[in-house]
């Protein structure tokens, strides 16, 4: 049987992050993947704060290479009503800029610069069963040519993603507490894109804020298209191979015709109820990472940040484990990604209730606060000396309730 120091679940944005930073320390780290690479993901618009990871690990400039549309910010759309961020602008000290990605190109890009380092990578392995210990991690798994392989480890990363691997071996998995949602998307040709266009993902709401369109676009000349709102619309919008979906992104007056002729590069696609949580996010030799742990809702693109700041945090603790130094993975581990990952439940909440809309729509907006409000979009929900991160489960609603009284005392 191999023996090696970790295995780590899944070769995503975490998983490859973990495993570069381990084999950057000297440790014999194994990779399984279930799917085969390239393979089609959505989660294409970045946040400046995960640029920060890939630099850690080792990844960068691997990713800058491959020369992907530069994003330097956010732009939000409801009827007549803009409002953008540009990241250069954010309140915390961070990275003023990031990428827009085809996740297809962008994990291969991660997976290939992985196993540059020597790290081991094996694609079409699919996780069957595995026994945890204090001292000894067991995994059974099939190969691409269907034989069956046992694999032995010092700790596990669970960084599986949508596949949830140990969730679902371990029943950690729970439900989350978002309504049901879902997407239907696809990839169009973008002849009507202007220069400014290229370097914002574009946000529009609409259907009293319960719905909106992503448009992120791409340095080939395509941009992703996609529609989130409740899993009834997202259902009859998929009707009929996507013709509603069609339809409504080509009319949809608020793109102001900007895909009105746009070939589609596939047929439009869709998932529903991808809001799911965890009952713990770690457990006797393994820890889980990325959409392993919680995954809440794609409006603030946090997927990918979550993914490879857990997937780094993972790692550094994983080595304090194996140097046989006590870990506290309660304190240090969980509470520090559930952290973050409440920061932005409280801006997804914002902005289904329509308190983000208010605020952002706002006649005025006080620019110090548009600027640590920027912060959070750019993903550094982590600086607590920024008050919008350290008061957001109670921030946003405040300042929305102040934003409508002043705006009626002013229309009366």
């Amino acid at each position: 049987m191999k023996k090696v120091d970790v295995v780590v679940i899944g070769a995503g944005p975490a998983g490859t992050v973990a495993a570069s930073y381990l084999k950057k320390q000297g440790y014999d780290v194994t990779i399984l993947e279930k799917e085969k690479f390239p393979r089609f993901q959505i989660g294409e618009s970045l946040l400046p704060c995960c640029m920060e990871h890939l630099e850690e690990a080792g990844l960068l400039e691997a990713v800058k290479a491959r020369n992907f549309q530069k994003k330097t910010g956010a732009a939000f759309m409801r009827g007549e009503k803009r409002c953008e961020f540009f990241f250069s602008e954010q309140f915390t000290d961070g990275w003023a800029w990031t990428w827009q990605v085809k996740r297809a190109d962008f994990d291969s890009t991660l997976a290939e610069a992985t196993r540059a380092k020597g790290v081991e990578v094996n694609f079409e392995c699919e996780v069957l069963s595995v026994t945890c210990s204090a001292t000894v991690q067991t995994l059974e798994y099939k190969s691409a040519d269907g034989n069956i392989h046992n694999i032995e480890a010092r700790f596990i990363i669970d960084s599986s993603g949508y596949g949830r691997v140990l969730p679902r071996l371990f029943d950690l998995s729970k439900p989350s507490s978002f309504t049901p949602r879902g997407a239907i998307f696809s990839h169009l040709e973008d002849i009507n894109r202007t220069e400014e266009a290229s370097n914002n993902i574009f946000v529009h709401s609409f259907d009293n804020n319960r719905s909106w369109i992503w448009a992120i676009p791409f340095s080939d000349g395509l941009t992703s298209v996609g529609i989130v709102g409740d899993k009834e619309k997202i259902i009859e919008l998929a009707e009929n191979d996507g013709e509603q979906y069609k339809t409504f992104i080509r009319e949809f007056e608020d793109l102001n015709g900007r895909f009105k002729n746009s070939e589609l590069k596939f047929e439009p696609r869709h998932i529903l109820g991808y809001s799911i949580g965890v009952k713990k996010m770690f457990g006797e030799g393994f820890v889980l990472s990325g959409n392993s742990t919680e995954f809440l809702d794609p409006i603030f693109s946090s997927g990918v940040t979550f993914a490879t700041a857990s997937g780094l945090l993972s790692a550094k603790m994983t080595q304090k484990h194996l140097q046989g130094e006590i870990v506290n993975w309660q304190k240090d581990y969980e509470e520090v990604v559930q952290g973050g990952i409440n920061v932005f439940r409280s801006y997804v909440s914002g902005w289904y209730t329509g308190d983000f809309q208010t605020i952002v729509f706002a006649k005025e907006i006080d620019m110090e606060i548009k600027n640590q409000i920027c912060s959070v979009l750019a993903g550094y929900v982590w600086d607590q000396s920024n008050p919008f991160v350290k008061k957001h489960d109670t921030i946003l609603p405040t300042l929305a309730k102040v934003i409508k009284m002043k705006e009626s005392r002013g229309a009366e």
